[in-house]
């Protein structure tokens, strides 16, 4: 992929939502790992933290590159990836899961560090589907997510909450980049290359499908938590 062409950019636009619209819970776990720290320790904990995130997260998004090469792999991301998507905009029945509060110094770096690898895999999978295998593109998609992960919290949370708009937006742009994922499949050239209507419908249809059963989903759940008037 050309550096600085139309491509390149609107996957490096792309990169950014996913990184946006993932990024908040893993900020808000890794905050609260180091929040019963001694105020000095707090920043060493989140620096030291953030040099192994960035460790981690490396080679995690350079693994997923390469491994989405292999035949079949591609789909099976790609299908992973409209479930992510699906789950971003489906309701959470916890606020914050599990309590992840160290009391150490050193329990609070390799939390953080935990909690980087483990809740990274959706946004590391979304990143290396949006990159389309382009390593400088991955690159600087690191570069952004995890400044975002440990430090901008605050600034995502309030994003999203002054406008909702985006998460549908990042679930779009991941359905959307899990459907390019399966018509590049190179199994499925056969279903995908002899008809430009069979990839356009897939990416309807996922975009589409993603977006109505979030938003359904979440409806429903409002509904049930509603107070229904006693008769």
């Amino acid at each position: 992929m050309e550096l600085f062409s139309a491509a390149w950019l609107s996957a490096l636009l792309a990169i950014v939502l996913i990184d946006l619209v993932l990024a908040g819970d893993n900020a808000i776990v890794i905050a609260l790992a180091a929040r019963q720290l001694p105020p000095h320790l707090q920043k060493k904990a989140i620096v030291w933290g953030t040099v192994g995130a960035i460790v981690m997260r490396s080679a995690m998004t350079v693994g997923v590159v390469w491994l989405l090469k292999i035949p079949g792999l591609m789909l099976v991301g790609g299908i992973g990836l409209v479930w992510i998507a699906y789950k971003l905009l489906a309701p959470q029945e916890s606020e914050h899961g599990p309590s992840v509060t160290a009391t150490t110094f050193w329990g609070a770096m390799k939390t953080i560090v935990i909690a980087d690898a483990l809740m990274g895999v959706d946004n590391v999978l979304g990143v290396a589907g949006a990159a389309k295998g382009s390593f400088d593109l991955v690159i600087i998609g690191l570069l952004i997510s995890v400044p975002i992960v440990v430090f901008g919290s605050t600034m995502v949370l309030k994003l999203v909450e002054r406008l909702p708009i985006v998460i549908y937006v990042g679930a779009g742009v991941l359905a959307y980049t899990a459907a390019h994922m399966i018509v590049s499949e190179p199994l499925l050239d056969a279903v995908f290359d002899p008809s430009a209507t069979t990839r356009v419908l897939t990416y309807a249809g996922l975009i589409a499908g993603v977006l109505g059963a979030g938003w359904w989903n979440a409806h429903r759940a409002a509904s049930a938590r509603t107070p229904h008037p006693v008769a």
